[in-house]
């Protein structure tokens, strides 16, 4: 249930908006990450690195409590391998036995096997194509799907790409790329200890074993040596030699062995969920190091990400100084001219109209008529998300200036909730130094 939940929200969450915006989108060409409503833009690193951080942190607390939960309920590697590609392909192939039969024979160009293939492949260029999505959006993507692949040769080279690459690991890589490629089950190491919940092997009551067809009797343990826990393992490990690597957690050794003690008339649970301390007959411990360490700094992690949301912005204003001639121009009457460059961001999913204003003007002894502002676009009206950089030029007369410069404040607002004000020092000329009169 678990496994086709988490693959409905996968195939269904470039489709799903939330507050007019994709539940997930990675747009790489706009640089924006968009995550349950909410837009993190380039400025946005430190949300970015507490929302990435809350997660790894999340992963270490689960790993801590309850051994590789991540791999055998919500790796994509176990959900869509055991789930969906491996389910599909025994049954084109006559069950498990078949497959193991045909496996053994040889046959991999027989009809159903070529059907099998086919579907895989099907399968694969679904999950291309709904993985580019969380990048370019839907609308883009059908877009791209209804034109010639000439007219987006990268987006198209990247679904052959990966269609391949699926369709290769689903079909025979498989279990290898758990073994080899990802790093997660070297990390567990570290990551856990003895009183993390692991897929334990109940060495105290399964031993010593017994043999096949016999029922234990005696000083036997429960565990008949029917090797039915190392043939279901996908790795082909052997569980009762305890915790290793090569273990994914996909419990499928439980179901087996559960089945054969039904059979022999034994409880259930000898490979079972628990710790090795549990298993070694020791109490539990909940409050541990790692499980005081980890809660205590996912908490300052989230609270910290509530509070910059909280306190950000609905706009990003950045002001720069303008001019390619130098940090101000003087005209041939004399008046100084400041280039300031205003750029805003637009976080909010309406267009909206920001209106910017000048303001340390009035106190420098000047009329009206000597103080010139040019505003090419005031308001500046900005789209959804959108940035846009405007320029604001200030003339004013060289007495304007007191040792070079002259202090104001630049606001931004868009009449209702969004108000910022930006202090700037804008840059004339040095007064002349007075000839020097003594003797």
């Amino acid at each position: 249930m678990v496994a086709y939940l988490l693959m409905a929200m996968f195939f269904a969450a470039p489709h799903l908006r939330l507050f007019g915006k994709p539940v997930f989108l990675m747009d790489l060409p706009r640089r924006q990450f968009t995550l349950m409503g909410y837009t993190f833009l380039p400025t946005d690193t430190l949300l970015f690195m507490l929302v990435m951080g809350s997660g790894v942190i999340g992963i270490f607390l689960i790993t801590a409590l309850f051994g590789r939960a991540w791999c055998g309920w919500a790796c994509p590697q176990t959900v869509y391998l055991e789930f969906l590609f491996r389910p599909i392909g025994r049954w084109f192939d006559g069950g498990y036995t078949g497959s193991r039969k045909l496996d053994k024979q040889g046959a991999w160009f027989t009809p159903r096997r070529l059907a099998k293939y086919c579907t895989f492949f099907a399968l694969a260029l679904f999950v291309s194509h709904t993985l580019l999505a969380f990048f370019v959006g839907t609308e883009q993507l059908y877009d791209w799907m209804a034109s010639p692949p000439a007219e987006h040769p990268r987006a198209f080279f990247f679904v052959v790409l990966f269609t391949g690459l699926v369709w290769f690991n689903f079909t025979y890589f498989r279990e290898q790329t758990c073994l080899i490629v990802c790093p997660y089950g070297r990390w567990q190491s570290a990551l856990i200890d003895r009183q993390s919940v692991i897929v334990a092997y109940d060495y105290r009551r399964g031993e010593p074993r017994g043999h096949v067809g016999t029922v234990p009797s005696g000083e036997a343990g429960d565990c008949i040596d029917c090797g039915a826990c190392v043939q279901t393992c996908p790795t082909g490990i052997d569980i009762r030699n305890g915790l290793q690597m090569e273990c994914v957690h996909c419990t499928q050794c439980i179901d087996a062995c559960d089945d054969i003690m039904t059979k022999i008339g034994k409880p259930t649970g000898l490979i079972r969920y628990a710790s090795q301390d549990r298993i070694a007959g020791k109490p539990r411990q909940l409050l541990r190091m790692r499980t005081i360490l980890y809660p205590a700094v996912l908490t300052v992690l989230i609270g910290a990400l509530i509070t910059a949301l909280f306190l950000k912005e609905s706009a990003d204003l950045t002001v720069l100084r303008g001019g390619r001639d130098g940090p101000f121009t003087e005209d041939a009457g004399g008046r100084v001219s400041n280039q300031i460059r205003i750029k805003i961001t637009n976080r909010r999913g309406t267009p909206v109209a920001y209106t910017i204003t000048l303001s340390g003007l009035e106190s420098v002894g000047l009329r009206p008529d000597e103080i010139t502002i040019v505003a090419p676009e005031n308001p500046l009206r900005i789209d959804a998300g959108a940035t846009r950089t405007t320029s604001i030029f200030v003339l004013l007369p060289r007495r304007a200036f007191v040792n070079g410069e002259r202090m104001i404040t630049i606001g931004v607002t868009d009449g209702a909730r969004y108000r910022e004000s930006v202090p700037y020092r804008l840059l004339g000329p040095s007064p002349t130094p007075s000839p020097d009169t003594t003797p």
